[in-house]
């Protein structure tokens, strides 16, 4: 039987709904068909006060949630704030879905991290595996924090039949990612460093740890379209991997930034900085056999597309 939401006669409002991934998602339902779309902006609403919460609700009168909104940050970040990061995932989650349900919002759509898995899961990360050790201790915290969101969408729907649902997106990137150093990704930190590195005629690049994790990386086009056929099929309280299923050591991509943004000098690697979790690579097949969805944008594609976006746009 088929379940699915017509996008167009929907209200929905996105937390974080004008970020990185916010903005591609905004695109994204729309080309599917939604008209209406709230876009709380911080310090309007702030996610963490309850009472924030409630007056968003009033106004965005929405009939579907879409939680994009997090505090986020790279290894160094999680490092330094692990309280603040804690706290503010946690309380941003709990009170939107609680609220979300008291409300009779028709649908809420969570979205976790990949940061929630055990250090040590075996590869490829399936969903079952979620709850078998704790995470990588850099970005715990976090992790943690988010992952309440999926034991709190399980429950509420068992209690009150509410209909939630929780996915977990890989790293992303894609044009528009933040580039600030003090809280980026890998893939814009290195975009920036070699770009910078080019610029200023030196000898040589310093990246952190070994090089020898894995990672794995989604366009952010694609995360979106995810996101977007997740909410319109999907009406299950089943955690949901979103990823490409392509894996790449953290050596092999900072090589290939180095090329592609033309910095020639040398890399060295910082073996007394962390390394995070050894190898991440997903299990995608739920997403397809749930709601249709396949990556589709070719690594080095996204890269240089990434890349072009940010010459252009850093000045």
């Amino acid at each position: 039987m088929d379940n699915s939401i017509d996008l167009s006669t929907k209200r929905i409002c996105i937390t974080g709904g004008a970020g990185f991934l916010g903005s591609h998602l905004q695109a994204k339902l729309r080309n599917y068909g939604a008209k209406e779309l709230f876009i709380p902006t911080y310090p309007e609403y702030d996610l963490v006060k309850s009472e924030d919460i409630a007056r968003l609700y009033d106004d965005a009168r929405p009939d579907i949630v879409i939680h994009l909104a997090a505090k986020v940050g790279g290894i160094g970040a999680n490092r330094e704030k692990p309280g603040e990061f804690f706290y503010d995932n946690l309380m941003m989650g709990v009170q939107l879905l609680h609220q979300a349900w008291q409300r009779g919002i028709e649908k809420f759509v969570a979205i976790g991290t990949i940061c929630a898995y055990p250090k040590y899961t075996p590869i490829p990360f399936k969903e079952e595996d979620l709850w078998n050790g704790y995470p990588e201790e850099t970005n715990a915290p976090y992790g943690l924090a988010k992952k309440m969101l999926l034991v709190q969408s399980q429950g509420y729907r068992q209690q009150y039949g509410y209909n939630s649902i929780y996915l977990l997106p890989v790293n992303l990137y894609g044009p528009g990612d933040n580039f600030n150093p003090a809280s980026s990704h890998v893939i814009p930190a290195l975009i920036k460093k070699c770009v910078d590195a080019r610029e200023a005629g030196e000898s040589e690049i310093v990246a952190w740890g070994d090089g020898s994790p894995t990672r794995e990386f989604i366009y952010v086009e694609d995360a979106a379209e995810a996101i977007t056929l997740a909410t319109i099929r999907y009406n299950d309280s089943e955690p949901v991997n979103i990823g490409s299923s392509f894996e790449i050591s953290i050596k092999e991509l900072t090589e290939l930034v180095a090329k592609f943004t033309g910095f020639t000098g040398a890399i060295r690697w910082d073996t007394s900085k962390p390394n995070g979790q050894p190898r991440r690579k997903l299990d995608t097949s739920r997403a397809k056999e749930y709601f249709g969805f396949e990556s589709h944008t070719n690594f080095e594609d996204g890269l240089k597309r990434t890349i072009a976006w940010y010459e252009a746009n850093r000045k």
